[in-house]
Parts: C-alpha cells; sequence; structure tokens
C-alpha cells in the first residue's frame, strides 16, 4: 500500500512540475503562483505544499530536472553523431525544438530573472549554462582536432558564443512567433565554424 501512495505522490509531483515547467517557460518564474498550478491540477494549494514546500524549492526541482533532461539530450548527441559540426547542428536543434512548442529555455528566462531568483536558483542556473559550455568546448576542441571545424580563440571561449547567441537568437525570435528567424541565426553562427 504504502508503495502505491509513493507512486501517486511522484506522479502527482512530476505534473506538478510539467505544469511549472510550462508556465516558467512561457510566463516566467515571477509570473505564477501555486494557485495557478493548484488550479490546473484542480488540487488545493496546501496540496502542493505537501510536495514542494515553497515556490523556492519547487523552481530548484524544476531546473534540476530541465538539466538533466538536457543533459540526457546531449549524451544521446555524443551516443548517436560522430561528426563534430553535426553535433552542433543536433545542439541548435534542440532550441528549436523549444521555441518551436512556443516556449523559451527554461533557464535562459531564469536568466532574465536571475536577480530576483533565491540563492540555490542561482547557482543551478549557472551549473546548466557550465554544463553546457563545458560540452560545447569539448566539441569544438574535437571537431578541432580532426579538423572538422575552425575557429579563432579558445573553445571555451567559441563555446560562450554559441551559449550565448542561440539563447538570444530564441529571446529575438519569440515575439515574431517565427521560428525561422531562430535558424537562420544558429545556421549563421555554424556556418562560420565550417573548416
Amino acid at each position: 500500500m504504502a508503495s502505491q501512495r509513493t507512486k501517486g505522490d511522484n506522479r502527482t509531483a512530476d505534473r506538478i512540475l510539467d505544469i511549472a515547467e510550462r508556465l516558467v517557460q512561457t510566463r516566467g518564474f515571477n509570473n505564477f503562483s501555486y494557485a495557478d498550478i493548484a488550479k490546473e491540477l484542480r488540487i488545493t494549494t496546501a496540496s502542493l505544499h505537501y510536495h514542494f514546500r515553497s515556490k523556492a524549492e519547487l523552481g530548484h526541482a524544476l531546473i534540476t530536472r530541465y538539466a538533466a533532461q538536457f543533459g540526457e539530450s546531449l549524451q544521446r548527441i555524443d551516443r548517436e553523431i560522430s561528426d563534430a559540426r553535426a553535433k552542433l547542428e543536433a545542439y541548435a536543434s534542440l532550441y528549436a525544438s523549444v521555441l518551436k512548442g512556443r516556449r523559451m529555455c527554461m533557464c535562459g528566462i531564469l536568466a532574465a530573472e536571475y536577480q530576483t531568483l533565491p540563492r540555490p536558483m542561482q547557482r543551478a542556473v549557472i551549473g546548466f549554462f557550465d554544463d553546457n559550455q563545458r560540452w560545447l568546448a569539448g566539441v569544438l576542441d574535437n571537431g578541432q582536432r580532426e579538423r572538422t571545424l575552425a575557429f579563432s580563440g579558445s573553445a571555451d571561449e567559441v563555446a560562450q558564443s554559441i551559449l550565448s547567441t542561440l539563447e538570444g537568437a530564441m529571446l529575438v525570435a519569440r515575439p515574431y512567433a517565427d521560428l525561422s528567424k531562430f535558424n537562420a541565426t544558429a545556421r549563421h553562427l555554424l556556418s562560420g565554424l565550417a573548416n
């Protein structure tokens, strides 16, 4: 009986996270409340507090889950694609698929609200970007060694530029609701790395 209750609790927590993630990606962290989630789930806010004692705790859980899912996508790219340029294209496609769903990268939108976030959330947002930058730098190093990519400066600097450009391209494309604007930026960015 206890394991069934735990499974039910986990399903409810997952549903809370799913709704909160969508709200963050479409509205931002500061523009939704527990009442918004409770209304959508048709439960009380007290029930939400059972799973996540505070909005800060919920926010940290959101970033942790999002970063883990993104990390799994990067591992899948590493397993399935050997060419560095194709890896970078697959990376840009991760962002494009989020934007296609009329959402923003969750950590990108949280970065815009960074100063208002609790410290654990701030550290988690930075961790997300650091992990992505490390992965990109590894891809760039490999591509330069294999002579499939060419760039000036360090791999770390170029990785930061790629990450920043894709996050910014999402922000600029969002008000137009035009994925082609993002894709054009991504193509231009990656074509500059061709050897």
